[in-house]
């Protein structure tokens, strides 16, 4: 038997026969690795632990507790799952699609004949359980193209078959479990008896292909993990994310509302939400004013010529909105970086101009398919803060450190810890390789020098320019896409800006395109379900609710407000006919940081015994005592 040479990470290596599998190679190393083995890495690539070595290679073995491992953990559970809905429902159900994703896995079934409602769940559950139990041989085959269409025609699959078709390859792999076979490049666990814990979480609808013209599929969402432990510390997790979901708490603190009757994605601000955001305006209003930010405004709609210049025709017309005004096309903003460089270039300007930084609070509108929207977190109209600095390229490094300064600092306002990430070149781009590259490597410069750890998210940059996302961390852990700073040579280049330099000639400024909070929707969205609704003093719609004991104190208690207001603190009043304990729990359950009571002793002493929300109580205190409290505790904050 041919021998061939195994090389490990720690760079020793191991002669086997020809024909061993990577889980071989493991359990020659220990038992405990290859039970905890998921797939492995073979020069680099992923692949499975049952694939026969015939050659020499680099191998890493990839356990169950790592990113990779995980997700091919979770892939194979997406197919245990959809093993399980084939044997419960038969012919009545077509297979699709069924990834991982970062919470778990989903797998998308055509069934028109029955509709998936969590009691399936239990019963889906328990056959997967069963599989388990039988511990079935994950096993990959390849096969001709039409082989595999015959297959699947056999079989019923109209899904699977459109899928090869599209492929244009001439041999596919499939995966085969028992008596189930599914379309998939893999890699996959060894076997069904792998798998250890799992939990059915959600069903909700979704388009073949995310196309609303194509067929409604029903969409199952599960989590998997290694043990136990885990599967329920998150399922733990994932009720406490129940509990915080900026939906549920926006209609229950009476912040906002959607409605059918103005169409999906738009937002309706009621009063409290409203306020909330006025709050974060002028806290950003001031932020940039004090930053040296200019205040401009732009037009809601600009003429599609302009839209053709920027490249956004052509790159991003999809989630655009188009008009047409006496005969002259418009499209509805979907950014505001436009208006801006026209703004530059109303007049000409010195190098001794620069930097120029504009900053909007503009409200923008984009084409989101009706599966994606999502409260707040995904509309069509939401309001960025956004703005864009122009500037020589010798200033360049000096305005991203003073953006990357301003997240900083906003975030710690907040109490939010985030990641860093720079996006590069997508395929669908504008700009020259070396514009591209001068952009890319200013970003990645800035971050080096200010000593903030960064990933490379390859590929998912802007289509004019590359950008540093930052995601911020919220108390459950998640992360949440909000301040974004993009490095644009070639926007300034299309629409023709320039600067006169010290030597008297014409150059061309960089343009950078940045927020800090993102959507102001979103960013409110992320709020709510990082305090669980319960905000902090400075940015509560309502700081304090003054209840009234009985009917004797209503002048007193009106005059309190009148008061409170007068001093700038945010003030409701609640005098109804009932009962004092009924009105308290009804404050907290609105969350609302301080209760004032009012009895006939505070009328007398002219006072208010403040009440926080969590029942802890503060001494009696006067009026103008409890206001500059309140403006006390503001300023801690911000």
């Amino acid at each position: 038997m041919a021998q061939i040479k195994i090389q490990l990470p720690d760079g020793s290596s191991k002669a086997f026969d020809a024909g061993v599998t990577p889980y071989e190679v493991a359990r020659s190393i220990s038992e405990g690795l290859a039970r905890q083995a998921a797939v492995v890495k073979v020069d680099g690539d992923l692949t499975d632990l049952m694939h026969k070595l015939d050659q020499d290679a680099s191998l890493e073995i990839i356990t169950v507790d790592s990113p990779d491992g995980l997700e091919v953990y979770r892939h194979t559970t997406a197919h245990l799952m959809a093993h399980a809905v084939k044997d419960l429902f038969g012919e009545n159900v077509q297979v699709t699609i069924g990834p991982s994703i970062e919470s778990g896995f989903y797998y998308d079934f055509y069934s028109p004949e029955h509709t998936f409602v969590p009691e399936d769940f239990e019963s889906i559950e328990t056959r997967m359980k069963e599989l388990v139990k039988q511990d079935l041989p994950v096993e990959r085959t390849e096969v001709s193209r039409q082989e595999a269409i015959e297959l699947f025609k056999s079989m019923g699959e109209d899904f699977k078959v459109e899928l090869i078709e599209d492929l244009g390859q001439e041999r596919v792999s499939l995966y085969r479990q028992g008596d189930f076979v599914d379309l998939c490049r893999g890699p996959h666990l060894p076997s069904t008896g792998k798998i250890k814990a799992f939990k059915l979480t959600s069903v909700a609808g979704a388009y073949w292909r995310g196309d609303e013209k194509r067929p409604m599929l029903q969409r199952i969402y599960a989590t998997a993990f290694p043990d136990k432990k885990q599967l329920k510390k998150y399922l733990l997790h994932l009720e406490e994310a129940r509990k915080r979901d900026h939906r549920k708490l926006g209609k229950e603190l009476e912040l906002f509302s959607f409605s059918e009757e103005v169409g999906a994605g738009l937002v309706i601000w009621h009063p409290r939400g409203a306020m909330l955001r006025t709050l974060l305006e002028d806290f950003e209003r001031k932020e940039h004013t004090r930053r040296g930010y200019d205040m401009v405004q732009g037009p809601q709609i600009l003429r599609t010529d302009l839209w053709k210049i920027s490249g956004h025709y052509d790159n991003y017309s999809e989630n655009m909105y188009f008009t047409e005004v006496e005969g002259q096309g418009f499209g509805i903003k979907p950014m505001n970086c436009l208006a801006h460089m026209l703004i530059y270039k109303s007049k000409m300007r010195s190098y001794r101009d620069l930097p120029q930084r504009y900053f909007e609070l503009g409200t923008v509108h984009r084409h989101e398919k009706s599966g994606v929207l999502h409260g707040l977190t995904r509309v069509r109209g939401f309001t960025q803060d956004d703005a864009h600095i122009l500037c020589t390229p010798d200033q360049l490094d000096a305005e991203i450190k003073g953006v990357l300064e301003f997240v900083q600092d906003v975030m710690k306002i907040f109490g939010f810890e985030y990641d860093m990430e720079i996006s590069t070149r997508p395929e669908k781009s504008i700009g020259s390789e070396v514009d591209w590259e001068r952009a890319t490597s200013a970003l990645m410069s800035a971050l080096k020098d200010t000593g903030l750890p960064f990933e490379v998210n390859a590929g998912d940059g802007a289509f004019y320019g590359p950008k540093i996302d930052v995601k911020l961390k919220d108390a459950l852990d998640r992360h949440w896409q909000c301040a974004t700073i993009q490095c644009d040579f070639t926007l300034p280049e299309r629409f023709d800006l320039n600067y006169i330099g010290a030597d008297g000639e014409k150059h061309r400024p960089v343009m950078i395109h940045r927020v800090i909070l993102g959507s102001v929707e979103r960013f409110i969205g992320v709020l709510i379900e990082h305090f669980a609704g319960s905000f902090p003093l400075w940015i509560a719609p309502v700081q304090a609710v003054v209840i009234n004991v009985t009917d004797n104190q209503l002048d007193y208690t009106r005059g309190v407000v009148k008061q409170l207001r007068e001093a700038g603190v945010r003030v409701e009043a609640d005098i109804r006919n009932e009962k004092l304990g009924f009105k308290i729990r009804e404050a907290q359950l609105q969350k609302i940081p301080y209760m004032l009571v009012i009895g006939d002793k505070e009328m007398e002493s002219n006072t208010v015994t403040p009440r926080f929300r969590n029942g802890d109580n503060l001494e009696p205190m006067t009026v103008e005592e409890f206001s500059a409290y309140v403006m006390q505790e503001c300023r801690k904050y911000h």
